[in-house]
């Protein structure tokens, strides 16, 4: 039982409200970011809110690395409506945009109207809707107007609403499945075992993860629903059942199954429970992931030699190899514009996390603070990926823009983390 716990962790790892929150550090933004004021929220009610509201906002566009941000200490003013703005305050301070807003009670929770004004040119881009969240939705309403605000000024679609799953490893038989904000904050418990726990994978409409468990005695991968809490186990192959991957319909499973004595990619479609194998070879075939039409797979094999990463039609087969720079490539994943692949990259014995243009084979590497960098996972819009590293001798989960621009940890205080997947958009 143990080799097989070691096979398969190291197939996978080709590239090898119960706990304390992850916290962040953050410890590289662009050269040149947008400087931003969000003054703390009017509230209208009575005593304290159990959320600074603004505080979040600011933290959320800060830790994009697109934005620095004003100290609220340093404000020379603290509008909350739009006619008690004084643009000459905010340019004095370097400010090139700002916030306010009023929050007040609304029935059992709260509502929250805001609006963002462009500094230089002395505008305001007022949001006329107001958002109204329940007693506990605070720290929604925070990342729905960080979300707003990063696509006014970017013209990218915010990501901070978004959620992201992980394992965390407490000692060596106390494995923990969870899901928290993608800030870290609000972590929920989805599973504990005393028995090792991978490759968790969301769901395309976000209401289901999969994940490898070996709590029946051999590794299987089973399906849960992320509101119910209700499990299916889905493989109980003989050999390894292993790296779960949606296909963008959310109809079927890429994995990777030893039952006939080598690691091959195959799909499993969820309603038939019909299995479709997708590659024979000698070699170690892992990591499968989709692509956007959702008629070819991605994966690692050492076919060549070394792990490098293939693309096969799941009808016609063939496989064609994508990558030739650097040692070793792995653990595959398309961006959303599909455009390009992030990945393991070993580099003179170093595994960094890079991206590779598939028109041009560029390859660019987006880490260098780490030694071992892996696991890595792409926010839906594009902008940053999470992946998992090391930080004195600790595993703990990292992110960083995809131009390589900002980078940020999120360290845990009570256990190694690892195995991060960021949820597609949630709403």
């Amino acid at each position: 039982m143990r080799l097989m716990k070691a096979l398969l962790i190291g197939a996978i790892l080709f590239s090898s409200f119960a706990h304390a929150e992850l916290t962040i550090q953050i410890s590289r933004g662009v050269d040149n970011p947008t400087v931003i004021s969000v003054v703390p929220f009017h509230y209208s009610g009575v005593g304290a809110l159990t959320e600074d509201v603004a505080k979040v906002v600011s933290n959320d566009l800060r830790r994009s690395g697109q934005f620095s941000t004003i100290d609220h200490n340093n404000m020379l003013s603290l509008p909350s409506l739009p006619e008690n703005v004084v643009y000459r305050d905010w340019r004095l301070l370097g400010s090139e945009y700002l916030v306010i807003g009023d929050i007040s009670p609304s029935g059992a929770g709260y509502q929250l109207v805001f609006s963002l004004f462009d500094v230089v040119s002395q505008k305001s881009i007022v949001f006329n809707e107001p958002i109204v969240v329940s007693a506990d939705g605070l720290r929604d309403m925070a990342h729905h107007v960080s979300d707003v605000i990063y696509e006014a000024i970017t013209g990218i679609r915010g990501a901070f609403s978004t959620d992201i799953i992980y394992v965390e490893q407490r000692s060596s038989d106390r494995y923990q499945l969870i899901r928290a904000d993608m800030d870290g904050a609000r972590p929920q418990i989805l599973l504990k075992s005393s028995e090792p726990i991978l490759s968790p994978s969301w769901s395309p409409d976000a209401k289901s993860v999969v994940y490898v468990s070996f709590e029946t005695g051999r590794p299987a991968i089973f399906k849960q629903d992320l509101q119910t809490g209700l499990r299916e186990q889905l493989t109980n192959f003989t050999g390894l059942n292993s790296a779960p991957a949606w296909s963008p319909n959310g109809k079927k499973l890429a994995l990777v199954l030893s039952k006939d004595g080598n690691p091959e990619i195959y799909t499993l479609d969820l309603a038939t429970k019909q299995l479709a194998r997708i590659t024979t070879h000698f070699s170690i075939d892992t990591e499968p992931t989709w692509t956007a039409d959702g008629q070819s797979i991605i994966f690692t094999s050492n076919r060549g030699g070394k792990p490098q990463i293939y693309i096969a039609s799941i009808t016609q087969g063939y496989p064609q190899r994508l990558t030739f720079e650097g040692e070793y490539n792995a653990r595959a994943q398309l961006t959303p514009d599909g455009k390009s692949i992030v990945m393991v990259h070993q580099r003179e014995g170093v595994f960094h996390i890079a991206t590779q243009d598939l028109a041009t084979g560029t390859v660019k590497v987006l880490t260098t603070e780490g030694r071992l960098d892996e696991s890595p996972s792409i926010a839906p819009n594009g902008a940053s990926l999470i992946y998992a590293t090391k930080l004195g001798g600790k595993g703990i989960l990292a992110s960083v823009s995809l131009d390589a621009g900002s980078r940020f940890s999120l360290p845990s205080t009570s256990g190694d983390v690892r195995e991060p997947a960021w949820s597609p958009f949630l709403k």
